[in-house]
């Protein structure tokens, strides 16, 4: 975890934002950030410049709550100088991979009557001396995903090649759809032929995710309680073929070839087990190279036995929780339960895979004192190797009003780093797939 130099939270100020998107900042009173359904004054080492590649949003009727020094309140900010006083509007940074927020913009939901896309909402302020500021940190260094390495004319330039060499290949017309539409930097690396490179290969889910980017119902979202998917899902299953017309030239050409199953526009990999188990069997028969991972809700104990046996090398399990009772709200399991995750982590580090945690954060929610007790209970007894620190894409209030626990005693995301690092330091925290070679 990076530690920069400490900023001064009575020096970071509020921001709002009009109806046309045009940010200003308070003159006087300071910024506040959220954890779950409380708000705060950030901590000066929760603070630190907005990363390059950050974006701003606003948030339509959600008027933005300040800090007022003067009295030592908590108040909306209804009005400024130069601005106007009607449809001022929160302002939310989102953050690019690699960080892990602290605190999520403070604002009054009261009147919003639709839910906010599938988007990171991170608390976003104004100092005078570094510009914009925010609440998180550098969880992992890879710069691999750094912005400047994807040149989309590069990328559409391998889109071409890849499509002349395999015209008949469904799943590289797949992934050249989300390299270029929906600028998904795993499929841009297949494409400029480097590290990570995604295998999606399952249609169907059996969980219901409420943050699910790719598929979302249409009544729920008429209705104004879910909204569009981010990305489209693939309608089709790869053949080995077509798998390994991307895997076997990707290892044979890729610094740190990682490839994976289970990306944004699929439903859950695991349902595809046995094209999986064959597509492994016939990379091993090939190459020893490349690191095959699997990125999963692991409700299948004996299908993550089946794909360690096939050649697998690592998994990376998908929670929000280890509790049943915050994980089940969110996934809303079909057909499997709590239970069958937790035996499917045994059975992955019988199987001698990599075993890490997709760790869907929330702040205070994430940080509750219960969560991070189960939390540290479940890495230790299941002997995962790395915790990925990942910002939960959903609208705050939405994810908030699942459950009926209030989520007390939060000790912030950023203890929360400190306690797996000083708990458990054997673990590696990061925030992406590793290679394994």
């Amino acid at each position: 975890m990076s530690t920069p130099k400490l900023i001064n939270p009575d020096s970071v100020f509020a921001l709002v934002a009009n109806r046309q998107g045009d940010i200003f900042d308070h003159p006087e009173w300071l910024m506040l950030g959220a954890a779950g359904r409380n708000h705060r004054l950030p901590e000066s080492e929760e603070l630190i410049p907005l990363p390059a590649a950050s974006r701003l949003f606003f948030l339509p009727d959600c008027p933005p709550l300040g800090w007022d020094p003067k009295t030592h309140k908590e108040r909306p900010i209804n009005r400024l100088a130069g601005v106007g006083n009607s449809g001022l509007q929160g302002v939310a940074a989102f953050l690019p991979p690699a960080y892990s927020r602290f605190l999520l913009p403070a604002v009054s939901y009261q009147s919003k009557e639709y839910t906010l896309p599938l988007w990171a909402y991170t608390a976003v302020g104004w100092s005078d001396e570094l510009g914009y500021v925010t609440t998180a940190c550098r969880v992992d260094e890879n710069l691999q995903w750094e912005a400047e390495n994807f040149d989309d004319r590069e990328v559409v330039a391998g889109v071409d090649r890849k499509l002349a060499r395999y015209p008949k290949n469904r799943l590289i017309d797949h992934i050249g759809r989300c390299a270029i539409d929906y600028h998904c930097f795993a499929a841009k690396n297949f494409f400029l032929g480097r590290w990570e490179c995604p295998l999606p290969v399952s249609p169907t889910c059996n969980a219901h995710c409420i943050g699910c980017l790719s598929q979302q119902e249409e009544g729920e979202i008429k209705k104004g309680v879910s909204c569009p998917a981010s990305q489209e899902r693939i309608n089709f299953v790869p053949t080995v073929t077509e798998l390994l017309e991307i895997a076997l030239p990707h290892i044979e050409v890729a610094e740190n070839p990682v490839l994976s199953f289970g990306q944004g526009c699929e439903g859950d990999p695991i349902l595809q087990a046995d094209r999986i188990c064959e597509f492994a069997r016939a990379v091993r028969e090939k190459t020893s190279g490349g690191t095959l991972n699997v990125n999963t809700n692991a409700s299948l104990p004996k299908k993550i036995t089946a794909m360690a046996e096939a050649g697998m090398d690592a998994i990376r399990v998908s929670i929000n929780s280890a509790r049943a009772e915050t994980y089940l709200p969110y996934y809303r399991p079909k057909n499997y339960a709590f239970t069958d995750v937790l035996n499917s982590l045994r059975a992955a580090k019988e199987g001698g895979l990599h075993l890490a945690l997709n760790l869907l954060v929330m702040p205070g929610i994430s940080d509750a004192e219960a969560e991070v007790t189960a939390l540290l209970e479940l890495i230790d007894k299941y002997r995962i190797d790395q915790v990925q620190m990942r910002n939960l894409c959903i609208d705050p209030r939405q994810y908030c009003d699942l459950f009926a626990d209030n989520f007390s005693n939060p000790i912030g995301i950023v203890n929360l780093l400190k306690r797996l690092q000083e708990e458990l330091p054997n673990l590696h925290i990061g925030y992406f797939n590793r290679y394994l070679g």
